[in-house]
């Protein structure tokens, strides 16, 4: 129902708008707006639908209703509208209409010529290749020059415009930066913290794993998150007596498949500790807690996991 409302939407504002559309062809950044009531009561999930080089770009997410000035998203029916989003960067400045809440239009971006010279002064050239992209996407992403110096303050290593839009669309912020750093990682890369936002690193993590007594660098955070290696996970193992288990072996664990139920099958046919590594080569070789079954149904008996394992290599079913 929604998306035939947008389309509805999208249809009729480019047609009432078609004219402004076509006067400002020779503008660097244009495209339609559109807008939808957001799970969060106080905010709507605007979508900007760029075109330009031939091709279309798209931004949306939830924001403000504050961020509209002068927009009444609580008057019922048809409205027209007309508002300004002002960044640092640049406006903003959209057009068209809203029924009961929810619209479309057309917008168009006009940049700030002060701005770049701004960044600059604080180490953050914005222009170059692609400036006038970048400095779009900077309005949109809100790169506030306030953001800029809070970032700069980070002594954060290769650290450009680019990183700072990448920052605030994966949510990097001081409050971030300064938890990780508090939980015990003494981190400086900038592509090592989008890496944790992306992959769900957090503060939390971090000191679970100190308080067990490990000591990750950012790699090894980076790849038990991407395999599913969680704290939660970690606790189920524990509680199968497998405490403080390398990180490595862990991930391995995840990559193989070995978890505290088959752990738990396993000693219920009376291996009551294998060692991590036995555990990883009976998932590599497919030694299942069935596979053990099967055999001791024909009368093989205690057989060691090494057993078991090169009776798996060597194809004994």
């Amino acid at each position: 129902m929604r998306a035939r409302r947008t389309l509805a939407f999208l249809v009729f504002a480019l047609c009432f708008l078609a004219a402004v559309v076509k006067s400002r062809a020779g503008d660097v950044h244009s495209g339609d707006w559109t807008i939808h009531k957001s799970d969060d009561p106080s905010k709507v999930e605007f979508s900007l639908m760029e075109h330009h080089h031939g091709g279309i770009s798209n931004h949306e997410s939830d924001w403000a209703m504050s961020s509209f000035s002068g927009v009444d998203f609580s008057k019922p029916g048809r409205q027209e509208v007309h508002f300004v989003v002002t960044r640092d960067a640049g406006k903003i400045e959209c057009e068209g209409f809203l029924n009961d809440g929810e619209g479309a239009g057309v917008f168009h971006f006009q940049p700030d010529p002060n701005y770049a010279r701004e960044m600059r002064t604080l180490g953050f050239p914005v222009d170059g290749s692609g400036e006038e992209d970048r400095q779009y996407s900077m309005a949109v992403m809100d790169v506030s020059l306030i953001f800029a110096q809070q970032m700069k303050a980070e002594q954060l290593t290769d650290l450009d415009a680019d990183k700072l839009i990448a920052f605030r669309i994966h949510g990097v912020d001081s409050a971030f930066i300064e938890g990780v750093r508090a939980a015990g990682l003494k981190i400086s890369d900038s592509d090592k913290l989008i890496a944790f936002r992306i992959h769900g690193v957090t503060p939390q993590m971090i000191s679970f794993l100190h308080q067990a007594g490990y000591s990750p660098d950012e790699d090894t955070l980076i790849a038990m998150r991407i395999h599913g290696a969680t704290p939660e996970w970690m606790t189920e193992l524990k509680s199968r007596g497998y405490d403080h288990v390398d990180l490595e072996k862990l991930i391995a664990f995840r990559i193989h498949g070995v978890s505290p139920e088959f752990i738990e099958k396993l000693q219920g046919l009376g291996y009551s500790h294998p060692g991590p590594d036995e555990l990883v080569a009976m998932r590599i070789h497919n030694v299942t807690p069935e596979y053990i079954s099967q055999l001791r149904s024909r009368g093989m008996q205690n057989l060691s996991i090494d057993q078991l394992v090169s009776m798996r290599i060597h194809g004994i079913d």
